[in-house]
C-alpha cells in the first residue's frame, strides 16, 4: 500500500476536509495532506489530512468511552436513530449526490443509486430489535434452560474504497452501530466528503457523540487500525492485494476481518438469449460509472461463433453512442474516472490488450471533453477475441473496457469464471431454465445473476465473492453482517427448588 501523494500546492481557496471525532470536526496534527480532485476538471479542489497513529488511537479511545452507554441503549431506541438517519439522507439526497459526483466523477444519477443502495442496508438495520433476538430452549435438562444472546463486539472499524463512498460505509456502519458497537470509519482519501457528511447526519439523527468517528488517512492509519488492541473487528473493501494484506495483518492481531477484493465478472450469452436485452444490459453494466465498480460486467462470453458475431454487430453502434460527460451534466451517460493515475492505468491495459493480440474494435484512449480537456475522461473501449491467457483478461481493469471471450459451448464458457482468480459475480443470459439452474449450481463464483447483469443481492441477503474476491468467511450486510458485528453468549441456567448440595457444583448433563 503506497502512501498518498502529499499536496504540492496549498492555495488559500482549497478547502480542508476534516476528521469527525466525538461529534466535532478536527483537522488534527498531521503535517501530511492528500489531494482531493474534481475529476471533471482535473484540478485539486480540496485537501484531506492524513492522520497519524496517535490520532487514530485518540479516536479509538473516544469510541471506546461512548460504546458502553450505546450498547446499554435498548435496540428499539437504536433503531429509532436509524429511522431518523434514513429520513435525513433522503431529505438531503440531491445535495449528497452532487457532492459525491463532484469528488468521485460518477454522474448524479449513479451517485443517487450509490446512496440508495446504502440506504437499503440502513432500512435492514432498522429491524435490529428482531435481528438481535437469540435462541431459547426450555427443559434442555432436568430443570435446565438454555438461551443465547447477541452482544456487540465493542469498537469496530471500516476501511472503504473510493468507488462507492456512500453505499459501502452505510453497509458497514449501519449494521455495526445498530448492533451496539462504536465505529471508526476510514474512508478513501480520494472522495471523503460524503462519508463525513453521513457522519454529521448520524449525529443529527440522535447518535451520541463518539459512536461514529471518521478518520482520514493512508497506510499509516490502516496499519494503526489493524494493530490497535481495542479495535475488535475490521471490514474492508478494496483491491485484492490490499484485502489479503488487511486480512492477514488483522488476523495476526486477533481481530475479526472481512476483506472484499477485486473482481472480473463474466456474462455468459447463450444462443437463445434475448439479444436486444443483452446488449442493453452489457452496455449499462460494463460502462456505467465508468466501469469503476466491483460488480461491473467487463467480460462478455458469447457461446458459439454465430452468437458472438450477432452480439458484436449489435454492440458496436450502441457503444459508439456513449459519450462521457461532466459528472454534473444530466445528459452524461458516465463521467470521468477518479484520478489521472487511474486514467493512465486503464489506458495502459488497453495498450496491453492490443500488444497481446486482442482485436480492439473501439478505442477509448485519448478522449477529451470540450471545455474540460484536463478532466480524467476515458472513452468506451471494446475488445474481441480476448484469450484467457492474456494478462489484460486475468487482471481487473476497473474502467470502461468490455472484453469479449468467445466460447464454443456452455461447458467452456462456465470454465472461464470458475477458473479465474476472482470469483465475485457472474451472469448468464438465456431462456433455458435447466441450463441456468445447472450453471448457477456449479459455477465457482459467489454471486450469480440469471438474466440479471449486476447480481448485487438485496440488503436482507448478503454480499460476498469467492477466491481472491473475498478473504475471511463472512459476507457483508444481511444476517451475515449482524453475525460479524456481534458475539454469541450462551447461558445455561437452573434454579434450585430444594436443598443445595455439593452436587450443585458438578457440571450438569442433559440426561
Amino acid at each position: 500500500m503506497a502512501r498518498h501523494q502529499e499536496v504540492t500546492s496549498m492555495s488559500a481557496d482549497i478547502r480542508t476536509i476534516p476528521h469527525f471525532i466525538k461529534g466535532r470536526h478536527e483537522t488534527g496534527n498531521s503535517d501530511r495532506f492528500g489531494d482531493v480532485f474534481d475529476p471533471s476538471a482535473g484540478e485539486v479542489q480540496a485537501r484531506v489530512p492524513l492522520a497519524t497513529k496517535a490520532e487514530l488511537a485518540h479516536a479509538v479511545e473516544i469510541a471506546k468511552e461512548a460504546q458502553a452507554d450505546w450498547a446499554a441503549t435498548n435496540p428499539q431506541r437504536r433503531a429509532r436513530v436509524m429511522f431518523r438517519f434514513k429520513a435525513l439522507v433522503e431529505e438531503n439526497m440531491d445535495d449528497l449526490a452532487r457532492l459525491l459526483a463532484s469528488e468521485h466523477g460518477k454522474v448524479v444519477a449513479d451517485a443517487k443509486g450509490d446512496i440508495q443502495r446504502g440506504l437499503e442496508v440502513i432500512e435492514f438495520a432498522c429491524g435490529v430489535p428482531h435481528l438481535l433476538k437469540g435462541e431459547y430452549t426450555e427443559g434442555a435438562g432436568p430443570g435446565i434452560d438454555v438461551y443465547s444472546m447477541r452482544q456487540p463486539l465493542g469498537v469496530v472499524a471500516g476501511i472503504t474504497p473510493f468507488n462507492f463512498p456512500a453505499m459501502i460505509p452505510m453497509w458497514m456502519f449501519g449494521v455495526a452501530i445498530a448492533c451496539g458497537n462504536a465505529f471508526i470509519l476510514k474512508p478513501s482519501e480520494r472522495d471523503p466528503s460524503v462519508p463525513l457528511r453521513l457522519a454529521e447526519l448520524m449525529r443529527e439523527a440522535g447518535l451520541p457523540d463518539g459512536v461514529l468517528n471518521v478518520v482520514h488517512g493512508d497506510k499509516e492509519v490502516v496499519d494503526a487500525i489493524l494493530e490497535h488492541p481495542d479495535v475488535k473487528a475490521v471490514s474492508f473493501v478494496g483491491s485484492s492485494d490490499i484485502a489479503q494484506y488487511v486480512y492477514v495483518k488483522g488476523a495476526e492481531n486477533g481481530k475479526r476481518v472481512q476483506a472484499m477484493g477485486g473482481a472480473k465478472n463474466h456474462g455468459i450469452i447463450m444462443p437463445d438469449a434475448d439479444m436486444d436485452q443483452v446488449v442493453k444490459d452489457l452496455v449499462g453494466s460494463a460502462f456505467g460509472s465508468a466501469g469503476e465498480r466491483c460488480m461491473a460486467l467487463p467480460v462478455a462470453v458469447p457461446v458459439g461463433e454465430d452468437t458472438a458475431n450477432k452480439l458484436i454487430e449489435a454492440l458496436i453502434p450502441e457503444i459508439e453512442k456513449l459519450t462521457p460527460g461532466h459528472s454534473l451534466d444530466p445528459d452524461a451517460v458516465y463521467g470521468p474516472v477518479v484520478t489521472a493515475a487511474h486514467k493512465a492505468r486503464i489506458e495502459s491495459y488497453i495498450e496491453m490488450g492490443v500488444k497481446e493480440g486482442a482485436e480492439l474494435l473501439i478505442d477509448g484512449r485519448g478522449f477529451e471533453l470540450q471545455g474540460h480537456e484536463k478532466g480524467f475522461f476515458v472513452g468506451p473501449s471494446l475488445f474481441d477475441r480476448v484469450r484467457p491467457d492474456m494478462r489484460s483478461y486475468r487482471e481487473e481493469i476497473f474502467g470502461p473496457v468490455l472484453q469479449i471471450v468467445r466460447a464454443k459451448d456452455l461447458e467452456e464458457a462456465a470454465r472461464l469464471p470458475s477458473e479465474h482468480q476472482y470469483g465475485n459475480g457472474v451472469a448468464i443470459f438465456t431462456r433455458n431454465g435447466l441450463a441456468a439452474r445447472e450453471f448457477a449450481a456449479k459455477v465457482n463464483v459467489g454471486m450469480v445473476g440469471i438474466n440479471v447483469p449486476i447480481p448485487v443481492p438485496v440488503a436482507y441477503h448478503t454480499f460476498g465473492g469467492w477466491k481472491r474476491s473475498a478473504f475471511g468467511d463472512s459476507n457483508q450486510h444481511g444476517m451475515e453482517g449482524v453475525r460479524f458485528f456481534t458475539k454469541i453468549k450462551t447461558v445455561t441456567q437452573r434454579w434450585p427448588t430444594g436443598e443445595i448440595t455439593d452436587q450443585s457444583f458438578i457440571i450438569p448433563t442433559m440426561g
